[in-house]
């Protein structure tokens, strides 16, 4: 495998993004994989990558906190790696900003993405004293991790984080810890006798002094008697903490087996940060004997069990920080019993068992990308196939002819529904209007077409009305979207629904007629679990009954951008401009319309402030009064939302080059 990973952090400094990274390449050595780092520049690397080469881009310090770097790399230079490289699968480590243009230029070229999810940021901007960038920095994560092919959560505390965000697609990845190097025999007599001269119990913190991680809050463990606070670490609050921790011991960074053999050698760890999503010095110190202390939030509260492994203290609550290290300092008896239960808890968290799942999210992400069966060609070419797979792909679509008179069929969405992008008000684009224009311009000469969806229409009314019609008007590619209206409704019996539709399908393939099958889709909300089990039997056993026919199929629900939140409009029902155009382009590459993958690229780019500001902001209440209830009203009286409409074009109308009459929302 072929592993292209970006960091926003590297060598050489090392903090948690650094050293997991190093575990992923140690564990990609073993397994004889090739790996390139991406990573900012900021000083010589003087260690082995284990076989990685490494592409360290130009950065700039972060003013208040120089050892943070922001990247400055062109976008063009980042996709020239990509394209050089050629990854199966590209790993953002804590993505920001070089983890965005990362996450970009393997969207660009169809390279499944696996993000890890390893810093609060916008929690990181509140201890920085800049609340209100905080919004901003949250919106960017969480696009970030929205567009990836799927996101890794260090707890269950991050991944709750990220749902609440919107990102779907969520799997939970912890860390290993080196259970070799952090163990309780590294404990030094030495040391401790250089610690505590007096005999005091070592309370001791590791990582980072930094605002965001609340170090100043050990200053209420000044009253504990008995205890020596131990501070190992650096960074920009470190000055500061020495004034106002001036009994505190300070050792600075430390690595290796000096910081096992430091670790080892505290009786209590202690850590107040707020914002971790996992906290890996908590599990060094529990595979080092060593009882924790830590805030009852974020990562802390997968790795401590209270009143075994250590305490939680409600966060924020300093009496109770206190009050927690003060039990586990006057009771020799209870720390040994946390100590035997804190080896115990990370026995079997090893890198490598890690690391060996790493590599099957990585094959996962291949196969989201990859998107359904060997006959449902589905979103971008799979740029990891071999060269004999791509070919025959190639094959596929020069068979295609030029169609002519393309008729389109369905429901709301068919008709377009909520694309009123650069339409006259009550107008309506579409995905299939849309692709039609897309079809045309292939052509480089106009078609002709025709586009007979309508809000709220069933299976029965595009098997009896609508394809009949299509047929009528000879057509010879009919695109169909369909099903949504009738899997909604109670007691729904998606088998039979299918039967139907597929029985209608394979009627219009033997009249000689290619069907372009989009299938439906259910929102990605979580309230909508029956829905989406309707929806899932109804596409197993559709695409089961046209299997063989020639029906071209696209399974949109399984591509990986359906789960953005930009796809959808204001209702959470309909797509969004963004969406219509998105499928319009998936069903392009489908049908085999040339260079329609790097048109949707140039085309979405050019569109994704546009996206990002008409993004749904709809609160749930007013989405209730102004969706709704309307929806549930005209059901309460037998009415739906299509009552008395008629489709918007019954008979073919030109579309393409040169065409120059209103075509009345017709993609212009």
């Amino acid at each position: 495998m072929r592993v292209l990973l970006f960091a926003e952090s590297f060598l050489p400094h090392m903090n948690g993004v650094t050293h997991s990274l190093l575990q992923v390449l140690r564990h990609l050595e073993r397994r004889g994989d090739e790996a390139l780092v991406v990573a900012p520049r900021s000083g010589p690397i003087d260690r082995d990558l284990y076989g990685a080469d490494a592409a360290l881009v130009r950065s700039v310090p972060l003013p208040s906190y120089p050892d943070v770097r922001v990247s400055v790399a062109s976008s063009r230079y980042l996709g020239s790696l990509v394209d050089d490289f050629r990854p199966d699968v590209v790993h953002l480590a804590s993505p920001f900003v070089l983890g965005w243009q990362g996450l970009r230029a393997a969207d660009a070229r169809g390279v499944p993405t696996v993000a890890i999810y390893q810093t609060d940021v916008p929690g990181y901007a509140e201890r920085y004293g800049v609340p209100s960038a905080a919004p901003f920095l949250a919106k960017h994560v969480s696009r970030i991790h929205r567009r990836a092919t799927l996101t890794l959560a260090p707890s269950t505390a991050a991944m709750s984080q990220l749902a609440e965000a919107g990102v779907d697609r969520l799997r939970l990845w912890r860390r290993g810890v080196d259970s070799v190097r952090f163990q309780p025999s590294r404990r030094s007599a030495e040391l401790r006798a250089e610690l505590a001269p007096n005999g005091e119990v070592l309370v001791g913190y590791v990582g980072r002094l930094a605002p965001e991680k609340q170090v100043e809050h050990l200053r209420v463990l000044g009253s504990v008697p008995g205890i020596r606070l131990v501070i190992i670490g650096d960074g920009p609050s470190r000055a500061g903490l020495e004034r106002l921790l001036p009994d505190a011991a300070f050792l600075g960074f430390q690595s290796g087996d000096a910081l096992a053999e430091a670790v080892a050698s505290l009786d209590v760890f202690v850590h107040p940060g707020e914002n971790e999503s996992f906290c890996q010095t908590i599990q060094e110190a529990l595979a080092s004997g060593v009882p924790v202390v830590s805030t009852g939030r974020g990562g802390p509260l997968d790795l401590v069990e209270s009143s075994r492994t250590g305490w939680l203290y409600r966060p924020g609550d300093l009496d109770d920080l206190r009050e927690r290290v003060a039990d586990l300092a006057g009771d020799a008896a209870k720390r040994a019993a946390f100590a035997v239960a804190a080896r115990e808890s990370v026995a079997g968290r090893s890198w490598e068992s890690l690391g060996d799942e790493l590599v099957g999210h990585y094959a996962e992400a291949v196969e989201l990308r990859r998107s359904g069966a060997a006959h449902v060609l589905t979103g971008l070419p799979d740029r990891s196939v071999p060269a004999a797979s791509e070919t025959a792909l190639d094959a596929h679509r020069d068979a295609r002819p030029r169609w002519r008179r393309v008729v389109a069929v369905g429901d709301s969405l068919t008709e377009g529904l909520s694309d009123d992008s650069r339409q006259a008000p009550g107008q309506f684009r579409g995905w299939a209007d849309r692709l039609a224009l897309l079809l045309a311009h292939s052509k480089r000469e106009s078609l002709l077409y025709a586009n007979l969806g309508v809000r709220s229409r069933r299976i029965a009314d595009v098997v009896g009305e609508q394809l009949p019609r299509a047929l009528e008007l000879n057509a010879d590619l009919v695109a169909v979207l369909v099903g949504g209206n009738d899997l909604v409704k109670a007691g729904a019996r998606p088998e039979r629904l299918a039967d139907t539709l597929a029985e209608a399908l394979l009627d219009v393939r033997e009249r000689g007629v290619d069907v372009l099958l989009v299938t439906p889709f259910v929102p990605p909300r979580p309230f909508l679990g029956t829905l989406h089990e309707r929806a899932g039997r109804f596409n197993r056993r559709l695409q089961s009954k046209l299997a063989g026919s020639g029906v071209m199929t696209l399974d949109f629900w399984h591509h990986p951008e359906f789960l953005d939140a930009r796809m959808w409009s204001e209702d959470r029902v309909h797509l969004s401009p963004h969406g219509h155009r998105t499928l319009s382009y998936r069903a392009a590459i489908l049908l085999g319309v040339p260079h329609a993958d790097e048109l949707a690229n140039l085309d979405l780019g050019l569109h994704e402030e546009e996206a990002e500001a008409a993004a749904p902001t709809l609160s749930t209440s007013a989405w209730v009064r102004i969706h709704a209830l309307p929806w549930l009203g005209r059901r309460m009286r037998g009415r739906t939302a299509g009552h008395g409409r008629v489709a918007k074009h019954d008979s073919l109308v030109p579309v393409g080059p040169g065409e120059r009459r209103s075509r009345q929302g017709v993609l212009d």
